[in-house]
């Protein structure tokens, strides 16, 4: 049995991250996966006839084994999975990780280390914050740190609160080491790597926003660690991210679910896309056995 797959973009993401794409074809014909480029608005998917469909530009077409799904959207993970296509990653981790929030609950279940923080609806929100300022102000659905904000004092507090559209907010302290956080690449149950991220002129350390990415050797301590948060979920390919305390322990900061890998690709000459597929491929293997 040849395994057929779809990787899933939309036009504006592909767009941005074409020579990732190839990367994906290219490296799937070496492992002789059938891998199908396609635009998520080409796609439509509902209910006919009492049955869960999908449609390629609103015509019937020959569902695949598995789909990379390159978008955040639970929905379209969990439709796939309803006509028996297994996604990577699932519609549980694109649901969970996808949200800052959700994600910081579900880690917390292990006791793992993370900044203290308060979880708000916009409109509750006052004019007393619930922690000391300076303190961290995130969108829990935002990505690649856009939607991070900094407020130094009440006067950075009052704008928030008149200029955000935020449904939800999640307000985090500043007892960290700034400008600086730790991406460790998971493929299913594996650590394939680790990347330091430093910023000398922003809090954030995001690789996109300009922070510069160094090779880190994870200690069998942090290894140890971060393994209880990998064998808690059924990841595909994700990015975890810690940040630093001031003695330098790690503490959880959130899940990357449509993770790239530049930084990753900048620092070593690791196969993130062959690995990805690999793992992909065995996966598969096992459930048509």
């Amino acid at each position: 049995m040849r395994i057929r797959g779809w990787l899933i973009y939309s036009k504006q993401d592909a767009k941005e991250n074409m020579s990732f794409i190839q990367w994906f074809l290219d490296e799937a014909k070496k492992l002789d996966i059938h891998l199908t480029f396609m635009l998520r608005e080409d796609l439509q998917i509902g209910i006919m006839n009492q049955k869960p469909t999908i449609l390629k530009q609103n015509k019937p077409i020959k569902r695949p084994h598995f789909a990379i799904v390159r978008t955040v959207e639970p929905l379209l993970q969990l439709h796939l999975e309803q006509l028996g296509i297994k996604t990577f990653n699932s519609s549980y981790i694109s649901r969970i990780c996808n949200n800052k929030i959700l994600t910081h609950l579900e880690v917390n279940k292990l006791n793992i280390p993370m900044v203290n923080m308060f979880f708000y609806n916009r409109k509750d929100l006052t004019h007393n914050p619930p922690l000391p300022y300076p303190l961290i102000i995130k969108n829990p659905t935002g990505r690649g740190g856009r939607e991070v904000f900094l407020v130094k004092n009440n006067h950075d507090w009052v704008h928030f609160l008149q200029q955000t559209a935020f449904e939800h907010v999640l307000i985090q302290t500043t007892d960290v080491q700034q400008g600086k956080d730790l991406r460790v690449f998971v493929i299913g149950k594996k650590i394939i790597g680790a990347v330091l991220r430093e910023s000398d002129n922003d809090f954030r350390a995001n690789f996109k926003l300009g922070g510069k990415a160094t090779w880190y050797d994870l200690s069998q301590h942090e290894r140890i660690f971060i393994q209880r948060i990998i064998n808690h979920f059924d990841f595909g390919m994700v990015g975890i991210d810690f940040l630093f305390s001031y003695s330098g322990d790690l503490l959880f900061n959130e899940i990357e679910d449509v993770v790239g890998s530049r930084t990753l690709s900048s620092v070593s000459s690791i196969n993130t896309v062959g690995k990805y597929l690999s793992f992909i491929k065995d996966n598969i293997k096992l459930e048509y056995q």
